[in-house]
């Protein structure tokens, strides 16, 4: 019987911390202040992208398909995902990699030609033959209209558009950091504020925080 795989979802919590202020008087000389940044309209404006086209477009693996294939088709998914875009994307897993539990390899996906590495372990299986598994990348990838489909996803019926600096159609960028990338979420009625927020590559998509 054909094992099937089931990824393990690890929810990471995300910790915000507020700095304390100083005891003493304040006094009405503000001279060792720094200085506000000044505000810049961003140049690349972002409208409301086409729908995702349907996952099922790609076939699920055969029957007899070997566990690497399983595998392969997994990460394919986890891909398409992190760049919450459509675009052309392989998987290559070790050809001998097995279904036994503590099982560790390293497979590779490319998006767009974008190589990235992931760190696989495999888990227990169920009574119905189905693989746990966990896949954590090792980079994460943004893509232009995965920003754009987030933010109008974001702020659906009150978002006018979106200002941004230069997002490529794809690029890589580090995992669950603010990458060197913002934008500016421009309200209907609204004018841009001339403030970005950045945008982060998650294994599950970007973020704007």
């Amino acid at each position: 019987m054909k094992s099937k795989i089931v990824s393990v979802l690890i929810t990471g919590a995300v910790c915000l911390a507020a700095a304390g202020c100083g005891g003493g008087k304040s006094g009405g000389d503000h001279a060792g202040a720094e200085p506000k940044p000044a505000a810049t309209v961003l140049s690349q404006r972002l409208d409301q992208p086409p729908a995702m086209p349907d996952e099922k477009a790609e076939p699920s693996p055969a029957a007899d398909a070997s566990f690497s294939e399983n595998l392969e088709y997994e990460l394919r998914r986890k891909t398409r995902a992190m760049a919450g875009a459509a675009g052309s994307i392989t998987a290559e897993c070790p050809k001998d990699v097995q279904s036994e539990n503590g099982t560790q390899t390293t497979c590779k996906t490319t998006f767009e030609g974008l190589q990235v590495e992931w760190d696989v372990r495999i888990g227990e299986k169920s009574l119905f033959s189905t693989v746990k598994y966990t896949a954590t990348p090792r980079q994460g990838i943004l893509t232009r209209d995965g920003v754009a489909r987030l933010l109008y996803g974001n702020y659906k019926g009150s978002i006018d558009y979106a200002l941004c600096n230069d997002i490529p159609k794809a690029v890589l960028a580090p995992l669950g950091s603010p990458s060197k990338y913002g934008c500016d979420v421009v309200m209907k009625g609204e004018k841009p504020s001339g403030f970005a927020q950045p945008v982060r590559a998650t294994d599950s998509g970007p973020r704007y925080y």
